[in-house]
């Protein structure tokens, strides 16, 4: 876990969480654009520094951040890491990466994670998957298993890899009473694959579908933030700026009172 620059405190017992899938740093604002903008995905340019700077300007209204498709520093983000650009241009405090799909040197994805608060660990784990390139970052902040354990994670296309993935991930997250489960899962709520995972571990289904993709027109609820039973939703909403082909997706949680003074004790 690597140490930004400071920020300030958040509301007690609240927290506020964003799951971003940035694609890099691109902006895609019509399906034809995958084709027509397709030299982006492996060149630098200036329009994906200022969509980061964009980005980094709404990040401190957030306690914890999830990215997916963040760049670990390869060609196309001109050797940039994404995560640690966002982090540092935010001002918030704490930073870790997963780089998980590495392509020579052109392209390098990772997943991200920037917060406000110091986690305990950050522990990486390979999702199963037929062609690797799949993962998850596993933030603890606490040391005991009732700490707040939150999970991000980008999943394949596939319905069957998916399954597969979150098979794991109810495994890894069956322990963990408190835990947040946030990323780009490439399958909406109501899919085979997530009811398993809920049958599975304390995550609960959401209470309402938020779209996210595509960001020009959203009619797909792709991205997710998941809570355990113990997790009060305030709220969930998507941001209104389009950074990617995806929208940004926040949601506030109310913390349970005994994990609250933990929480408070750890911020910077």
């Amino acid at each position: 876990m690597t140490r930004a620059a400071p920020a300030n405190a958040a509301p007690e017992r609240r927290l506020r969480l964003l799951s971003c899938n940035i694609l890099a740093g691109a902006s895609v604002q019509r399906y034809h654009e995958y084709v027509t903008r397709s030299i982006n995905a492996v060149l630098p340019g200036r329009s994906k520094l200022e969509n980061l700077d964009r980005l980094a300007e709404v990040l401190p209204q957030f306690d914890v951040i999830g990215l997916q498709e963040a760049d670990a520093g390869s060609l196309r983000s001109g050797f940039l890491n994404q995560t640690r650009y966002l982090a540092e241009a935010s001002g918030l405090p704490f930073w870790s990466h997963q780089p998980n799909r590495p392509m020579a040197r052109l392209a390098h994805s990772a997943n991200g994670l920037i917060s406000r608060i110091a986690p305990h660990s950050v522990l990486d784990y390979p999702l199963p998957s037929r062609i690797p390139g799949r993962g998850a970052l596993l933030v603890r902040y606490g040391a005991e298993p009732e700490a707040l354990t939150v999970m991000i994670a980008h999943l394949s296309l596939s319905a069957q890899a998916r399954a597969r993935q979150l098979a794991f991930i109810a495994e890894v997250l069956h322990d963990y009473p408190n835990a947040v489960l946030m990323g780009d899962l490439n399958t909406e709520a109501h899919s085979a694959e997530m009811r398993h995972l809920f049958a599975r571990c304390s995550l609960q289904p959401p209470t309402q579908s938020t779209p996210t993709f595509p960001s020009w027109k959203p009619r797909r609820a792709l991205d997710h933030i998941l809570l355990s039973e113990s997790l009060r939703l305030e709220r969930v909403w998507t941001l209104p700026q389009a950074f990617s082909d995806h929208l940004p997706l926040a949601a506030e949680i109310r913390l349970p009172t005994h994990l609250a003074p933990r929480a408070q004790r750890l911020r910077r």
